[in-house]
């Protein structure tokens, strides 16, 4: 086993395209962040988005290296079929399970730029519960819907992809039943705001619930005014405000991802 306080990546940047680079520094960017705000779990899970210009080819993270050390370099570049494009050098390869969720949805969801799946407790408690999320809060209140997908143990078999896509339909968000959550987004800002959001929904609902007090939940026009305030063109774009703050916020807490 590789000694990860010791490794050392060469730059890719002068390897790759501008616009390529600049979705790796975004990308490693949202590693860090989703370690920040703690919806990471050790070296598991992944993040994925979509190489600028280049058709059926998304960065997703080495397998083995925590969220808090991925940087722009690290990422490696595959294939939807999981043939690896463009190595990082980091001697690990990447998660089967990865590969297959991401895949999956990159393949049939040609509006989405990026992928990020989480096993967080709150995600994973919400997942359990057959209720699924409920609109309890206004965070839970910005989604219209989302997919639901049961559990079929590790996500290893190819055949799982097409029911993946299928039950996250046009969704921005999924519960994976008995596993954990994932969201998606026509940028990789957009998708870390709204899983940010689907997570604080979770957590809110967990702890609601364990209250053992009786749950309030909104009307359904309240819950639909709701809905339709957050919607395109109510707003600003999702992540377009908060972003610039949250890589400030990196720079300086976790310097190095640009690296």
């Amino acid at each position: 086993m590789s000694d990860l306080s010791s490794l050392k990546v060469p730059s890719l940047r002068e390897r790759v395209s501008a616009e390529e680079w600049q979705a790796r520094v975004d990308l490693a960017a949202c590693y860090r962040l989703v370690h920040h705000y703690r919806m990471d779990d050790l070296v598991y899970n992944h993040i994925s988005a979509r190489v600028p210009g280049e058709e059926g080819h998304f960065l997703i993270n080495a397998y083995g290296m925590t969220y808090d050390e991925i940087t722009a370099s690290t990422l490696v570049k595959i294939d939807f079929d999981g043939n690896v494009v463009l190595d990082s050098g980091t001697g690990y390869g990447i998660n089967l399970a990865g590969f297959v969720i991401h895949s999956a949805v990159h393949r049939g969801r040609d509006d989405v730029a990026c992928v990020i799946h989480t096993h967080t407790p709150a995600g994973m408690a919400v997942s359990a519960m057959e209720c699924g999320l409920l609109p309890l809060t206004q965070n839970a209140m910005f989604f219209s819907g989302v997919g639901m997908h049961a559990y079929e143990g590790p996500a290893v078999d190819l055949d799982e992809q097409k029911r993946l896509v299928r039950d996250l339909g046009h969704h921005d968000a999924m519960i994976l039943r008995n596993h954990g959550l994932l969201a998606v987004g026509r940028t990789i800002p957009e998708a870390f705001v709204t899983m940010y959001w689907l997570e604080r929904a979770c957590q809110a609902q967990v702890l609601a619930v364990g209250s053992n007090e009786k749950l309030r939940v909104p009307e359904a026009k309240t819950i639909q005014i709701t809905n339709d305030r957050y919607k395109p063109g109510q707003r600003r774009k999702i992540g377009e405000l908060e972003w610039a703050g949250l890589l400030r916020l990196l720079e300086r807490r976790y310097p190095g991802f640009r690296e």
